[in-house]
């Protein structure tokens, strides 16, 4: 099957594909179309769109920026979000060239739609396995099109390549050699976009990346580039051993926090017995440390002779809901939360428990 340009790195096979807008996020505010009807009367030749609130893609449109920027080609940049998409009359403007999507591949036939209508070239940027069985690339858009996907990068590192490799090319001639970015911001923004990378395609590798996420994760708020205009220079300015201390110094607290609860365990008899016992506590009004007083709970369990499960277990609105964590590799608490209509990962999982049945799992024996 042809599928026109398509820059495709993917070792294993698609999992399940996400509904048609799934991975589709952008604003489509006031300042956004007024910011597009203005790019169409400068007959602005470069738009790039960025998944909204992505790190990865807030990143790819900081390359972005500074690609054209060193080039002194104007360029629109505008956040894509699930709120509102931007619609393919938005974004045919007068004079459009090319329109990169960065960290997602647009709404079903966006991208075929925008370049048919414009005739320019439209090139996106994206690492999930889940869009990769998606792409399709009408005949008559064949060369205008380009993917580029690579399921063991994340799109924020396949997007700093390109622009990079992009730039050189185009300054081979010159005498002097302009990078990207300066030696001093080559480094800093390398390291954060290894642990971006780790985080995208969870691999849980990198030493601290929990913490890095943490402190990360207070920046999502600045990634708005219509509302922030400093978001360049903030998203050069991050540094990753800066964020892994103040991620680190957040577990700590949320860790004493926790172990303010492990006063009053009590045994629970998982599906009435058949998945094992473990230790379990109330955290009602306190959802937000559950991973932190699970975790606990399994290794407190696993000393106890119990299965290496924590239960957490608090009201959410009318129902009660019950979290279950595991510090043990080779235990998998998804069994019971699946079999209870819930879901989750073998270390992490939930699911809704009636009140009823919440009881029948009650020990009168507490540790």
């Amino acid at each position: 099957m042809k599928l026109g340009r398509l820059h495709l790195k993917c070792r294993r096979a698609p999992t399940s594909a996400f509904p048609a807008l799934a991975c589709t996020r952008g604003f489509r505010s006031n300042a956004a179309l007024e910011a597009l009807t203005k790019a169409s009367e400068n007959k602005t030749q470069n738009i790039v769109l960025y998944n909204y609130p992505s790190f990865s893609a807030a990143y790819s449109a900081l390359f972005a920026y500074l690609f054209h920027s060193h080039l002194q080609s104007p360029c629109l940049v505008l956040p894509f979000s699930a709120v509102e998409p931007l619609r393919v009359e938005d974004v045919c403007i007068d004079g459009l060239k090319t329109c990169y999507f960065l960290d997602f591949l647009g709404p079903r036939g966006f991208a075929a739609e925008l370049s048919r209508r414009t005739m320019c070239q439209v090139i996106a940027f994206d690492h999930r396995k889940s869009v990769v069985s998606k792409i399709t690339i009408p005949e008559d858009c064949s060369q205008n099109l380009i993917f580029h996907m690579d399921t063991e990068r994340s799109s924020s590192t396949i997007a700093y390549e390109y622009f990079s490799a992009k730039l050189l090319e185009m300054r081979s001639n010159d005498a002097e050699i302009i990078n990207l970015l300066s030696w001093k911001e080559q480094d800093r923004v390398e390291k954060v976009l290894k642990y971006i990378e780790d985080l995208d395609l969870r691999r849980g590798t990198l030493e601290d990346v929990k913490a890095f996420s943490i402190g990360l994760s207070e920046c999502r708020s600045h990634l708005n580039c219509i509302i922030n205009p400093h978001m360049y220079k903030q998203l050069l300015k991050i540094c990753a051993k800066d964020l892994i201390s103040k991620g680190n110094s957040q577990i700590r607290t949320r860790q004493e926090e926790a172990i303010k609860f492990l006063d009053r365990v009590f045994r629970v008899r998982l599906g009435r017995g058949f998945y094992g016992d473990c230790l379990g506590v109330r955290a009602d009004g306190n959802p937000s440390l559950s991973d932190e007083i699970g975790k606990e709970l399994s290794r407190r369990s696993s000393a106890a002779g119990l299965r290496p499960i924590g239960a957490v277990i608090y009201m959410q609105g009318k129902n009660l809901k019950m979290c279950l964590r595991s510090t043990d590799e080779g235990t998998d608490t998804s069994e019971v939360a699946k079999a209870y209509g819930g879901g989750g990962f073998p270390c992490s999982s939930s699911f809704i428990i009636r009140m009823d049945e919440y009881n029948e799992w009650l020990s009168v024996n507490t540790t």
